[in-house]
């Protein structure tokens, strides 16, 4: 068995388009040809590669798939950057990363590498935890992730640690904590979380005996606006140092512990040999190891 890789550039081509109509567009061809060649790419597998939805979503078989052409565009992206011949090729890298890491370091390294290489990037937002299983998938060639282990043909850089405070406006303090914060106060307090998967105000709650459902909460699903948030007096949360870092030097904000939450970081991409690949690695993990706790 073997995999056309005219077929499998298609199949990875509707994935990014998200439906077989952009695809087609982005192809130059009918959307009747691009099932064309959905279908012979199955029939030549003998497995499903593409549930037909809005947008579509690849099967197991069709990650596999995706993850091969997209290794293959890179691939040929160095290979005719080595011999001067781009020709004004363009290499589309999708990463993901958390968005705390999003809205304070992760761009700086990208702008230096788009500077001198001939990059686009495609970013994919998700919660450190989660953001290996794009990496798994292959929707995404590296990825900043909570994840140390190794994702399966990939390999890892250690980035550091994020350190979260929990923080709260010092009147929003006065108000909910005039006397001391523990168990009683943090379950009529209310939070701020990111998203329903933000678990970090969860585990600091938990160190005190707080039920996870005991304090009404705020969600508030963008890193900019969650810091908003918390600066605006509608919850307590919890900060990165550098986002926290200003309003504790002017008292506008006030720490409501002593301990903080760290979530390591690591770097994992593609085990490849891609000279555009290790280039934005390495930018990235030397502005990680700046600018994070070690």
């Amino acid at each position: 068995m073997s995999i056309p890789l005219d077929l499998a550039r298609t199949l990875a081509a509707v994935v990014e388009a998200g439906t077989l109509d952009a695809a087609a567009r982005r192809l130059h061809i009918t959307p009747s040809a691009v099932s064309q060649r959905i279908r012979a790419l199955e029939d030549q597998l003998g497995r499903v590669v593409l549930v037909r939805s809005k947008p579509v979503r690849t099967t197991e078989a069709g990650d596999a798939v995706v993850r091969l052409a997209r290794q293959l565009a890179l691939l040929e992206y160095d290979a005719l950057a080595a011999m001067g011949a781009e020709g004004g090729a363009v290499a589309s890298v999708p990463l993901a990363v958390n968005a705390d890491s999003l809205a304070t370091w992760f761009l700086p390294p990208l702008a230096r590498v788009a500077a001198r290489r001939a990059v686009v990037f495609d970013l994919h937002r998700d919660d450190q935890d989660f953001t290996a299983g794009l990496l798994e998938s292959g929707t995404v060639m590296a990825a900043v992730t909570s994840r140390e282990a190794p994702v399966a043909g990939c390999r890892v850089r250690r980035l550091g640690v994020l350190r979260y405070e929990a923080v709260a406006t010092a009147g929003f303090a006065t108000r909910w904590f005039p006397e001391r914060v523990d168990a009683d106060t943090l379950n009529a307090a209310p939070v701020v979380d990111f998203d329903r998967r933000d678990d970090l105000q969860t585990r600091w709650l938990a160190r005190r005996g707080v039920a996870e459902g005991a304090p009404p909460r705020h969600r508030v699903p963008a890193s900019q606006d969650f810091a908003s948030a918390i600066e605006l007096g509608l919850g307590w949360g919890l900060l990165p140092g550098f986002q926290s870092r200003d309003g504790l030097a002017t008292g506008a904000l006030v720490r409501l512990g002593d301990d903080p939450v760290d979530v390591p970081l690591f770097w994992q991409q593609w085990n490849l040999t891609s000279s555009l690949l290790d280039d934005i690695a390495d930018e990235i993990v030397d502005e990680g190891r700046r600018v994070l706790a070690g």
